[in-house]
């Protein structure tokens, strides 16, 4: 395949990408809902799809990066017991990372990703492509979704995680309403 052949095939997931990130922020406008993102394999990708899209300031309150596990300890509150037990790629990990960006933020929505994108990183259970996530409402709604893509490739398990991280704040939005 060309290179050309290949850069085009890459722009329709993140054009989708881009939609989704639309969408969501005209439902969170009209609903008067603003989201944090507690991000770690994705390092900040969904923060930066949503604010690549200009006015998106009215709606994004902030985003948090924590790769490292002293990092999600620090800004989200996730705790070591967590770490320890469950591990930083986990329902439980993920979920704390969502209540601690709503707890750091003035946030009336979040979401959380971690995992495994790759190529190194796998653990016994915890395979390559394995990604947890967490979206919360403030004082309401909470939902856990767990992926396994697979060695797909670093970039596309980032991609495809971004993609749901915003289906899953889209889903919070909808049945929520300040």
């Amino acid at each position: 395949m060309s290179k050309r052949a290949r850069k085009t095939a890459k722009q329709p997931a993140a054009s989708s990408v881009g939609t989704a990130a639309k969408r969501l922020l005209a439902l969170c406008r009209k609903r008067e809902l603003t989201i944090a993102t507690a991000e770690s394999c994705t390092g900040g990708l969904v923060a930066g799809a949503l604010t690549e899209i200009a006015g998106s300031s009215d709606v994004v309150d902030c985003g948090f990066v924590t790769y490292s596990n002293a990092a999600k300890q620090r800004m989200l509150g996730v705790t070591a017991l967590t770490l320890e037990r469950a591990g930083a790629v986990s329902r439980e990990a993920a979920e704390e990372m969502a209540q601690g960006a709503l707890a750091h933020s003035d946030a009336d929505l979040a979401v959380a990703i971690t995992g495994i994108a790759g190529p190194g990183g796998a653990t016994p259970g915890k395979p390559v492509g394995l990604v947890h996530f967490a979206a919360a409402a403030r004082g309401g709604r909470s939902v856990h979704r767990e992926k396994r893509y697979g060695a797909i490739g670093r970039r596309k398990v980032r991609l495809k995680s971004v993609a749901e991280a915003l289906a899953m704040l889209e889903l919070i939005a909808r049945n929520n309403s300040r």
